[in-house]
Parts: C-alpha cells; structure tokens; sequence
C-alpha cells in the first residue's frame, strides 16, 4: 500500500510493549518477528530515561535490518537550570544512546511539555553533542505546539511528527495542514500538497465522528497540563477510568492528585508504564478520599495498587536520583527492591516446548505471532481468542453498525471476503428474559433466523453487597471486580498478608490485612463486581 514510507513502532525497553520486564530473549524474538514483519524503524524508550533498560532493544534492533530510534522522554522544563531534568541530563543522556549505538535520537514529549524557547535552546546543544538526526514527537495538550515546532526546525531538527488536520491538536499531535501553510517560504519549505491534505481531512472528520464517545474531554487547549504533566495519550484513557470507578465528577481532584503523586515519587519521567502508575495511584487517593500527604502518615494501613508497589520494588527500572526513601519504606512494607535490571531475575521462555504447550491450549493453527502475544498479555489474549472463537471477524462489520447497534428494518452489508458479501437484515428484539436474555430475529441474506443474546447492560444478575461495618471487616476499597481471593475461611494470617485482589481498568490493587488474625468468614466470590465499602471477608484479631 505504501512502499515507500517507513513503518515505525514504539518499544518500551525492557517492557517491550506491555507494562512490567519481560524476559529479554522474549523482547528480542518479538523484535525479530516485527522487524521480518514490516516495521522499518524501532522508537526505543525507557519509562524512566533508564539507559540500562534500553540496552537488550538497542542491539536487537541493530542484529535486524531496522534502524533503532533511541529516545530521552522529555519532561519538566528545561529553561529551569535548578530543575532535575536540566540541559546538561539531556544532553548526557543523548551521548548514552549515541555510544549504545542508536541509529537516530528522538526527543518524546508525551505531555507537549516543550516550550518554543526551550526547543530553540534544545535542539541545537543536541546536535552539537551527538551526531545522529533527531527527531521531534510532542502532543499539543497545550495548543501551542507548532510554535515549538517553528522554532525546532529553524533550530535544525530533522523529523517532527504530526497528525493530519481532522485529527489533530489536544491530547494528539500537532497539526500537519497548518504546518505546512505556516512553513511556506521559510527556507526549510517541504513541498506538500495542501489541497491534497484538506481534501484528506475532509473525509478523516467524517470517520472521526464514529469514534466521539471515545474522545478525551478536552474542549480546547489546557495550561493545565504544564502543572500536572499528564501525556497525551494517557489523558484520553484517565476520564474513562475514572468514569469506570465512579469518579467522573472528580476528575479535576484526580488531575491534582495526579501531579501530587508525581512530587511524592520523587517527579518522575512520565511515559508508559511509569505514567500509569502514576495515574493509578492518583485515581486510587481520589477513590478513597486520600491526599498525598496521607500516604506518609497513613500508609502502614493502606493496601496499594500493585503498580505502585512493583514500580517502588524497582520492576520498572530505576528513575534519575532515586525513590524517596520514606515513601519507598511505606509502600514496600519491608520489601527489597532490586537495584538491576528486573530481567535479570526473569527466567528465559523456552519457545519450543512453551509454544507447543500454547498450540495444545488454544489452537494448532495459532502461530508464532499468537505465542508472542500471549506471552506478553496473557490475559489479553485469552479474552482476544474466546471472543473470536465466540463473535468471529467482528471487524468486517461496518463501524457504525459496530459501535452503535443495527437500526430495525436497514439492511447491512457485509463484505466477508474478496468478492464475498452477505445481507444482514435486524426485524426485531424481545424484551430481555429473568436471566437477561432476548431474542433476536433477523434476515440473512433473505432466511429469517433467530439467535439468543446477552441484554447489554441488563443489571438484575448484579446483587446488592453488604457494607462494612465493624473494624474486623475487610472491604473493597475501590469499585472494581474481585479477581482473586488468596485465602480461605479458617485460615490464620499475619499482619500484611495478600487477601484478596480488586481489578478495575487495568489496575491491579492488592488489599492486605492490617492485623493478624484468623478469617472467620469470606462474604464474596471471585468474579463479582464490587463498589466501596463491600464487604468481603471478615478476620477475628488473634
């Protein structure tokens, strides 16, 4: 379709593109197979600016025939010489990649928290300090960003990335139509058709209009983002996560919790997976009526998301200048953290005989690109695959039908091969059944036929818990689903003992006893939904 554009991806180290190590000959077999399967440019990065982390991708990208785009994830401000991140890290850390053997330097600022100053300032120490093209990524949560980019490329950087107009702008990137326009006549002018590109736009607005529900919020650009530094990407999925967990009307206390939990750990850089944990803890303070300033004073009582607790046991690498010690003691509870790579302590994936194992589980036909997945999210793929075995090519459904329901009486086309097409008619939906089941009656291809479904959203299979009462009772501190219970009624605890497991939007959270005790009574059952305050077992202190 396009052979001659390079194909990029983004490889998060150690984290390959999932969010905790992996095992490095896993990282290295998927880079091989993206590589063999098209990808022409790996955008390599550390969630914490972590060379170490980084190392593993680097060669592995240099053993293929890609080229290995090494990043500094850009944060803070670098026109502040007290600031931790100032010039000089930078430009450290550029001479790092460089030695490491990165074929190209890419500067990634999710948040668009480079300013048109500080890119006139940036981006030519770079290019005295390395010799390598660099390459500039920013999102335009701010609305000011083709300013910086202005500046960038009258500075000498050589790549920017931009989104085309209709999807532009906000938590995306910067514009590409208009910055094509602003740059006519300066003397780095790219000849780009902007006729072309309107033309483009015009029909990406239309597609975009599918998609709306799934937008991030944002009405217009925000200042705000230069105090609480949440990437653009993560804004889009931080509103519906806390929607998920009844907090959409505090979702301004979520982004101040969210910038003062970035100063508890110490200002981290803010990337995928480390800007995650930031954002889950942030939302589990909201959810619990916590501050900041409790998790000090608090914390020996307070159970944590395990993506806290695994960033603080340094399973995502180690951040410039450490973890505070007092909030790294509260949050490991005794806890020792490793000071290396968390690979090292990972054991390596034997492909033949686990790859045969997983062809025996799901399907002899899945391949080696199935394995991969499954091996880097197991519980992903898993649902992925029952779906499909269940629903099959969803994705042959034209999207609007998809997201939003066939109409009664329109007929549907859909195309199911080359050549192939079937004619989907809806007629009718009964009112759902006690067990919250309709029937529905359509045609195919002119044969009426009637299936059995599921109610979306039928609500009558969901009981009301009991509330926590007393200090001997355990409750869910989040809404969420149980997702697994570590003990069973009888059984003696100490203090700091797993219980049980609450699972809400991708983050985990981990509820431990606060005493020793025996559990008397276990309220719940894995699988079921809870809200604050659910009750869900019961402990007699010993």
């Amino acid at each position: 379709a396009m052979p001659n554009v390079l194909l990029q991806m983004r490889l998060r180290g150690s984290n390959a593109v999932g969010y905790k190590a992996y095992p490095d000959n896993l990282v290295v077999k998927f880079i091989e197979q993206a590589s063999q399967t098209g990808i022409d440019i790996f955008r390599i990065f550390d969630s914490l600016n972590w060379v170490e982390a980084m190392k593993v991708s680097i060669r592995a990208v240099k053993e293929t025939d890609s080229l290995a785009e090494a990043c500094l994830c850009y944060t803070g401000d670098v026109l502040e010489p007290n600031s931790k991140y100032n010039l000089q890290y930078y430009l450290d850390l550029a001479r790092q990649l460089e030695d490491e053997g990165a074929d190209l330097l890419a500067i990634k600022d999710m948040a668009g928290l480079l300013k048109p100053r500080a890119a006139a300032l940036l981006i030519p120490e770079l290019k005295k300090a390395v010799d390598l093209p660099i390459h500039l990524h920013t999102h335009d949560t701010s609305s000011i960003q083709n300013t910086t980019y202005w500046e960038a490329i009258s500075a000498g950087v050589d790549v920017v990335d931009v989104a085309i107009s209709s999807m532009s702008g906000l938590t995306s990137q910067p514009n590409f139509n208009s910055l094509v326009a602003m740059m006519q006549g300066h003397e780095r002018e790219q000849l780009v058709n902007l006729e072309s590109l309107n033309a483009y736009a015009n029909y990406w607005e239309d597609v975009r209009e599918y998609y709306y529900p799934f937008e991030s919020g944002l009405k217009a650009g925000t200042a705000e983002v230069y105090d609480h530094e949440i990437p653009g990407g993560q804004y889009s999925n931080l509103r519906p996560q806390a929607e998920a967990l009844g907090l959409g009307e505090q979702f301004t206390t979520v982004k101040k919790n969210y910038a003062e939990v970035n100063q508890l750990f110490g200002d981290l850089v803010k990337v995928t997976p480390s800007s995650k944990v930031v954002g889950d803890m942030a939302l589990y303070l909201t959810s619990n009526g916590l501050s900041a300033d409790d998790v000090t004073t608090k914390g020996g009582s307070l159970s944590f998301p395990e993506s806290v607790v695994s960033l603080f046991k340094g399973e995502l690498g180690q951040p410039h200048g450490g973890f505070p010690k007092e909030v790294s003691e509260v949050i490991l509870k005794g806890t020792q953290p490793f000071t290396n790579r968390p690979n090292a302590h990972l054991e390596p994936i034997n492909f033949e005989v686990e790859f045969k194992a997983f062809q025996e589980q799901f399907d002899e036909y899945c391949n080696e690109q199935d394995f991969l997945s499954y091996k880097l999210y197991p519980k992903v793929f898993e649902e992925f695959y029952q779906r499909w075995k269940k629903y099959g090519e969803v994705w042959r459904i034209p999207t609007p039908a998809f997201w939003y329901k066939i109409k009664p009486n329109k007929e549907l086309f859909i195309e199911i091969g080359q050549g192939k097409h079937i004619i989907v008619k809806l007629l009718f939906v009964s009112e759902p059944d006690q067990d919250g089941y309709c029937n529905v009656s359509f045609e195919l291809n002119g044969q009426q036929r009637i299936i059995r479904v599921e109610q979306e959203g039928y609500q009558s299979s969901r009981p009301t818990h009991r509330k926590v009462e007393g200090e001997d009772q355990i409750g869910a501190p989040l809404q969420g689903r149980l997702a697994a219970i570590q003990v069973k009624e009888g059984d003696t605890v100490e203090e700091n003992q797993p219980l049980f497991v609450i699972e809400a939007m991708k983050m985990e959270t981990t509820i431990a006893a606060t005493k020793a005790g025996t559990i008397t009574k276990i309220e719940l059952a894995v699988g079921e939904l809870v809200d604050p305050d659910d009750l869900v077992m019961e402990i007699t202190p010993s």
